[in-house]
């Protein structure tokens, strides 16, 4: 939907709309002197009650953040205490209305105060805290340009890659009207010494990055720890997933090189103990708690229609193409995601689909960032095409219009399952889910009990089609093949219900070496064996 058509959703919607600003301290779940009405979520968190209505929703161009699913209010962003600058670039930007997480969490961030806002993705949240923080840029003193190293004065911390090019591409919208304000971005995957020279030689008042290549400026960058002196505000977007992917040590670090002085602001889809523990050591003990996720809130799951199919894993293969030219039939317009369990895996099924003649791409952890964003931009703007992916897709990477997700091979965990689900279903639309796994992966199964999950039909596989994708996969390089069965195996290895028999797992893994077309399994480094605790376990062949 266009601006146009969103504000005039919204002009709809306001008569019924009913907002409350949410304000409240998370330790004790007390009012701020608020008499507003609350409730209490399964968590024991207590929030303010808050009527979502769904409103239009935003759409970026390439590189932009997509507000997908998003709720509009009736605030308008000229209404707001921002610049005439920064309110040429909202508008230029295409937003005129705020969403209900900007108008709940904007006036409070505004006053300087720190926030942990509990933001479902899709919803506004990145404008909701990079327009504060543009803010805080402009009043700040003008930097002196004869200063060899300008201080960062705002830092953003995204858990992924695609996530901090999307924040760094939507502050860089938001500036076009304040020329000398620079945002860069700082991601793993790219050169240390470019993003150095770049940053030295171009303003930086604005830094988005993930944690660990932060972590490599602080520790081999000359002058970057004293640049960080500068920042007046810290955001951690997407809190509960940067903690889920291990990165507690590195927020420790990166707190530990920002003024103790300094606005903090906390945006997080769910708020587990994990979150709690860390706004302790990175909030101010007055920071307001404002949630927008009402409880009993319809999930992105519960609108995509959920199937599972089990099957013998020397059939995954011939059955995950035929569930592809099946959705193809169906839908003209298809775009699928379809989500491996490991980076080499990935390669693997792309080369096959690709040798199928399927319009198929393929992003994971392995391949280069500027081939990633060419890749994630191609097919957030495209229709009729595949991307196989890694979990660098699962989660806050916004696709419109997906209609197939599908993925192969036992997921680490119900959540993960729900993030990648949660790709397709977006903005209101229907969505379709179809999880394959092998016999000995059903146990699975257990953790979903309470989603709408159904079994599959089975599609059929001729003999004909079956030798085609046999003659496909004999023509997938032999290297995709080797990594791919260690990169299984090193995967399944480390599920503990899986990996626990360790001679039953190499079973397995050989079966996936069979599947391959491989009459002997690959070898693998003696030193890899031993470190993944294999070592001495039959069936492995070892170099």
């Amino acid at each position: 939907m266009n601006p146009a058509a969103q504000n005039a959703a919204a002009d709809k919607n306001s008569g019924s709309r009913s907002r409350k600003r949410k304000n409240r301290d998370l330790k004790n779940g007390k009012p701020n002197g608020s008499s507003k009405k609350r409730f209490q979520t399964t968590n024991n968190e207590v929030v303010e009650e808050v009527n979502l209505n769904k409103g239009g929703d935003v759409n970026g161009g390439s590189g932009s953040i997509v507000v997908t699913d998003s709720y509009l209010s009736d605030s308008r962003f000229d209404k707001c205490s921002v610049s005439p600058l920064s309110l040429k670039g909202i508008k230029d930007a295409g937003y005129e209305k705020m969403t209900l997480v900007q108008e709940a969490t904007l006036p409070a961030i505004l006053e300087g105060k720190d926030v942990l806002a509990k933001a479902k993705t899709g919803t506004g949240k990145t404008v909701a805290f990079l327009l504060p923080s543009i803010e805080l840029v402009v009043k700040s003193p003008p930097i002196d340009r004869g200063q060899k190293r300008t201080p960062i004065l705002i830092l953003v911390i995204c858990p992924t890659r695609e996530l901090a090019c999307q924040a760094a591409a939507e502050a860089t919208k938001l500036l076009k009207y304040h020329p000398t304000i620079g945002a860069q971005v700082v991601i793993g995957g790219t050169n240390l010494s470019s993003e150095q020279k770049h940053m030295q030689s171009n303003p930086c008042q604005i830094l988005v990055a993930t944690p660990g290549r932060l972590r490599d400026h602080i520790d081999n960058t000359a002058g970057f720890a004293s640049r960080l002196m500068g920042v007046k505000a810290l955001v951690l977007d997407e809190a509960d997933h940067l903690l889920d992917m291990g990165f507690r040590k590195d927020i420790e670090k990166i707190i530990a090189a920002v003024p103790k002085q300094r606005q903090t602001l906390m945006f997080s889809a769910t708020v587990p103990e994990s979150v709690h523990q860390v706004c302790n050591i990175a909030l101010r003990k007055d920071f307001e708690f404002i949630s927008t996720v009402q409880e009993g809130t319809e999930e992105t799951h519960s609108k995509v229609n959920q199937m599972y199919l089990v099957a013998p894993l020397d059939k995954h293969f011939s059955l995950l193409y035929a569930i592809l030219k099946e959705h193809i039939a169906a839908d003209v317009d298809y775009k699928v995601l379809v989500f491996c369990t490991t980076a080499m895996v990935t390669r693997l099924v792309s080369d096959l689909l690709g040798r199928l003649n399927l319009n198929v791409r393929e992003i994971h952890s392995r391949k280069p960032q500027s081939y990633r964003t060419r890749i994630s931009d191609e097919f957030r703007r495209s229709k009729g095409i595949i991307l196989v992916t890694s979990d660098v897709s699962a989660r806050g990477v916004d696709y419109p219009d997906v209609t197939l997700v599908v993925q192969v091979g036992l997921p680490t965990d119900k959540q993960q399952y729900i993030h990648r689900l949660g790709r397709t279903g977006r903005k209101g639309k229907e969505g379709q889910g179809i999880l394959l796994l092998a016999p000995w992966e059903e146990f699975f199964l257990d953790s979903t009990k309470d989603l709408p999950i159904g079994k599959a039909r089975v599609p059929s596989v001729d003999p004909d089609t079956k030798k085609k994708v046999e003659r496909a996969m004999s023509n997938v390089e032999m290297e995709n093949k080797e990594k791919a069965y260690q990169a299984w195996l090193g995967y399944y290895n480390s599920n503990k219900k899986v990996g626990k028999d360790k001679k039953k797992l190499v079973e397995l893994a050989n079966e996936f070496s069979k599947c391959m077309g491989l009459d002997t399994p690959p070898a693998i480094s003696k030193q890899i064996l031993r470190k993944m605790g294999l070592g001495n376990v039959p069936g492995l062949r070892s170099k």
